[in-house]
């Protein structure tokens, strides 16, 4: 595989195609407009140049991946030659089962097309193909660049030998693949997203405050950042659509979302991306403080 499609130029579609790009692979890099593609070269340029100042590549290395990529903004163009598609839109069911019957039609018939999806079912995406041996999950962490982790998640159908490629080139990638079976949230999302929604939970019951509850996950478990604050980095709306797939999906009562969280997400509270979640996000500042509206 050399030439990899990106479909997506939000936070998750470019850090792919920045890591893809830093490894010599050509990438295309797909959105609907040319000002999204735009944004994401200037969010990839500056992870480069960070990634200069620390030491971990050259300028020459940062150059050289900036010019293996590529933009389109049609989806037959971005994707008539590529060998893997990895799809990175919004997390929402239908808009990914169009893409992948757009995909299927559009893309060579030897393209492996792989979601970045974080808990949508892989067997129902590959469903309306014709060709689920050949499709997969390849779920990134948030930043791709520095997160190692890449939850292989293989659908029904999909055949040993693309989930072999697939582990394979996350290894190239300088990741850690790990391989899991496609049920509700997979691994990562199944553990992470019931523990974020009990702790908004003992918020919202007055068991303890925002900062007292991230504190205890932060120095009793050693996570590097607590389950509310994560929440807000994640993205509330993301969350509570991750919990609902858990929720359909499983059929059981504890996956259910807190009422304060579908009450944050649609009053427009959404954590970091819209300025304000359980904490309050300034731009310039690093301070982590507590929304005014649960501030006592």
């Amino acid at each position: 595989m050399k030439k990899i499609s990106v479909l997506g130029s939000g936070t998750m579609g470019n850090g792919i195609a920045h890591v893809f790009a830093q490894h010599g692979f050509e990438v295309s890099l797909i959105d609907l407009k040319q000002d999204f593609l735009d944004k994401a070269l200037t969010t990839i340029s500056k992870n480069l140049d960070r990634q200069v100042t620390k030491g971990i590549i050259s300028e020459s290395e940062k150059t050289s991946a900036l010019a293996n990529i590529r933009t389109y903004t049609e989806l037959s163009a971005g994707v008539k030659s590529a060998d893997l598609v990895i799809e990175a839109a919004t997390e929402n069911i239908d808009i990914k089962l169009n893409l992948f019957r757009q995909l299927d039609k559009l893309s060579p018939a030897e393209a492996i097309l792989a979601t970045n999806t974080s808990s949508i079912s892989i067997t129902k995406i590959a469903s309306v193909t014709n060709r689920a041996s050949q499709v997969i999950g390849m779920h990134f962490m948030n930043p791709v660049p520095v997160m190692k982790l890449v939850e292989v998640i293989r659908g029904y159908a999909t055949s040993d030998e693309i989930t072999k490629q697939i582990m394979a080139l996350a290894s190239n990638l300088s990741k850690d693949p790990v391989e899991v079976n496609d049920y509700p949230g997979f691994i990562a999302n199944r553990i992470l997203m019931p523990m974020i929604n009990e702790a908004i939970y003992s918020f919202y019951e007055g068991v303890a405050g925002i900062q007292e509850i991230d504190t205890v996950m932060k120095l009793g478990m050693a996570h590097p950042m607590g389950p509310l604050q994560l929440a807000d980095f994640i993205g509330l709306d993301v969350c509570l659509s991750i919990l609902r797939v858990l929720h359909e999906g499983f059929g059981n009562p504890k996956y259910a979302p807190c009422p304060l969280l579908v009450n944050m997400v649609e009053a427009g509270f959404k954590g970091v991306k819209s300025g304000e979640g359980f904490y309050k996000y300034t731009k310039g500042s690093k301070e982590l403080v507590v929304s005014p509206r649960f501030s006592k």
